[in-house]
């Protein structure tokens, strides 16, 4: 039987990007919840890897989106459970205070294509380059949920990246940005770039060429290929 990947999507226009195709390549059966069409929750023993999306709302926006609470039982059931786990961006919140983190605004919004650099190594841990250029979106952070370890650190946000134990990964940015991606979530949210530090505007976010966007797609591969590993 095909191992069985679930996908928890928040809204159309943030989307599995390049994981889709490393599913396909891996021969996984794919499901999702689309949380903006049902709420649906599958069992957290059916799946074999959960990949949490990102999306435009904050893990404390539980009046505006009921479903919320339940999502973050379902990734806590799934962590407790020790399955395979990646958060990406407001998926990484989400792991953080489905654990009992701290979610909130961070001093500085990070949008366009921003370095992180790696700030752990060690046995056990996933190893990223010791500096990449990857694609931001985010006006948030979260404290490290307990036992973590943080793997990645930029200059205007400090938690880029964390692992909990062998299966659990949380990125505060996001590899699996393809062309279309990030026209998409540009043509749906371009209304928060506004100038600032470490905020990029339309022309030079989307003017990436597009080994930069197979260098990212491919360091998504490594985190999934070391996450679900025997």
């Amino acid at each position: 039987m095909n191992r069985r990947a679930h996908i928890l999507q928040h809204v159309p226009f943030e989307g599995p990007g390049s994981i889709a195709s490393w599913l396909d390549a891996g021969g996984w059966r794919v499901t999702r919840t689309a949380f903006f069409e049902s709420a649906d929750l599958p069992a957290p023993e059916d799946i074999d890897l959960l990949v949490v999306m990102g999306g435009p709302m904050s893990v404390n926006d539980g009046d505006r989106h009921p479903w919320l609470a339940a999502e973050k039982r379902f990734v806590r059931a799934a962590v407790e459970a020790g399955k395979p786990v990646l958060g990406i961006c407001l998926g990484a919140q989400l792991i953080a205070a489905a654990l009992g983190a701290r979610v909130y605004p961070n001093a500085e919004k990070e949008i366009g294509w921003l370095p992180v650099r790696a700030v752990a190594e060690g046995a056990g841990l996933f190893r990223f380059p010791a500096q990449v250029e990857v694609f931001h979106w985010h006006g948030e952070t979260f404290d490290l949920p307990p036992g973590a370890t943080r793997l990645a650190e930029s200059a205007g946000c400090a938690n880029q990246a964390f692992q909990l134990g062998e299966r659990v990964i949380g990125l505060q940015f996001h590899l699996e940005t393809t062309p279309d991606t990030a026209r998409a979530i540009v043509a749906h949210c371009r209304d928060e770039l506004s100038p600032a530090r470490y905020v990029q505007d339309e022309a030079q976010i989307l003017a990436a060429p597009p080994e930069r966007y197979a260098g990212i797609n491919r360091l998504m591969a490594q985190v999934l290929d070391w996450l679900t590993r025997n």
